[in-house]
């Protein structure tokens, strides 16, 4: 027999949220669910209302309190090999299979397990629900929802971000920020390349720039440092450009990422780039102007996560648990956004990082259990009578 987490669970991963596709339907089931115990919850929908962020509060709203917080967006299932439906929850030897199982809807399903017990409390201190869209592209639902709390002049005691993490505690991540490179030749024959010039020729160049800037990066590591690995990376994502074997090349775009390790001044490390290119191909542009040139556009940025002394979630959670360790991680999470109105964040969520973004993504039903003990004791330590 399921569990009313693992109901909420298989209801949420029903829901088809990868990125590129609505997340209404899923937003507004959470929506509902809550009305059936008397939780109102707002609605923050994004331009043209097809993605929306939920906020919802149980307690009294004129305190401090703790926000718990999950993206409903998962990542693409197209092109891997699934041995089940990905959007049908599948148990098999106690695990529980399906997109989005693990990163990250099981922690949003263990929050709204909650909700029957939270509202018969007599609560001191509010307790938040942050439910985003876009987290796993450009995390434009977290930048939307810390807008709303920042005009609310809401800010919580703490956050708890149910990223899968085995519930251990991460408070340190690096931020990460990505770009598009376009450069613009000049077409023509390939029979005479003397009287064009080639995007495609500078890119290959623009890239080797990047590529040399990496490089340089993990031969002065961090030392000693958190992270893994001690240094700032760089990504070359998604290269286009040409339109055909015989024509000389007039676009070429590269979109790129950059992973910043905190000490690590990115702006600094873009500009060092930026500068190498222009100096290595304003003679080319020069011979051309005004038709050729480049241009670099940042498609976002997310803030990193850093350390906070006193920071009681932690020590909530830690006296919890009895592990009061935290950890550094490369990949990013929405806390960046959350720590900028000036509050604690704590990232800890049921499942590993390893098992996400993979086919046969899974959550182990002992962590969900987990996790839904560890949220009400958490709440009962810090916000309840």
């Amino acid at each position: 027999m399921q569990t009313n987490v693992e109901k909420l669970l298989a209801k949420l991963v029903g829901f088809d949220t990868t990125s590129s596709k609505p997340n209404r339907a899923c937003i507004d089931f959470i929506r509902d669910y809550l009305s059936q115990y008397g939780v109102k919850s707002e609605i923050l929908a994004n331009s043209d209302g097809t993605k929306a962020c939920l906020w919802a509060t149980i307690g009294p709203e004129d305190k401090l309190g703790i926000v718990l917080a999950g993206h409903s967006d998962v990542v693409p299932v197209a092109g891997q090999d699934w041995t089940s439906d990905p959007f049908t929850l599948t148990e098999r030897d106690g695990k529980l299979y399906g997109r989005g199982s693990c990163d990250m809807k099981a922690f949003i399903a263990c929050a709204l397990s909650l909700v029957p017990e939270l509202v018969k409390q007599k609560l001191t201190k509010p307790i938040h629900f942050a439910f985003t869209h876009d987290e796993e592209t450009d995390m434009s639902g977290a930048a939307h929802l810390a807008d709303f709390m920042k005009k609310r002049n809401i800010k919580p005691e703490w956050v708890w971000i149910g990223e899968p993490t085995s519930l251990g505690m991460i408070d340190s991540h690096k931020g990460v920020a990505g770009f598009a490179t376009d450069i613009t030749g000049v077409p023509g024959h390939s029979g005479q390349p003397d009287k064009g010039l080639s995007a495609l020729e500078l890119g290959t160049q623009f890239m080797d720039i990047i590529l040399k800037a990496a490089q340089k990066k993990k031969d002065n590591a961090f030392k000693p440092s958190r992270f893994d690995p001690p240094y700032t990376t760089f990504n070359l994502g998604i290269v286009k450009g040409g339109t055909a074997e015989n024509i000389i090349a007039e676009h070429f775009q590269i979109v790129w990422q950059a992973r910043a390790h905190p000490g690590d001044s990115l702006e600094a490390t873009l500009a060092a780039i930026e500068s190498d290119a222009q100096a290595a191909f304003k003679p080319r542009f020069a011979a051309f102007a005004p038709k050729a040139g480049m241009k670099t556009c940042t498609c976002f940025n997310i803030p990193p996560l850093m350390p906070t002394k006193d920071n009681p979630g932690q020590k909530i959670l830690g006296g919890i648990t009895g592990n009061t360790e935290t950890q550094a991680v490369s990949f990013a999470t929405e806390a960046g956004f959350f720590q900028g109105l000036g509050t604690h964040v704590v990232v800890c969520g049921p499942g590993n990082i390893d098992q996400a973004h993979k086919a046969d993504e899974f959550v182990e039903k002992s962590q969900l259990i987990a996790c839904v003990d560890l949220i009400r004791q958490a709440v009962l330590c810090s916000a309840a009578t």
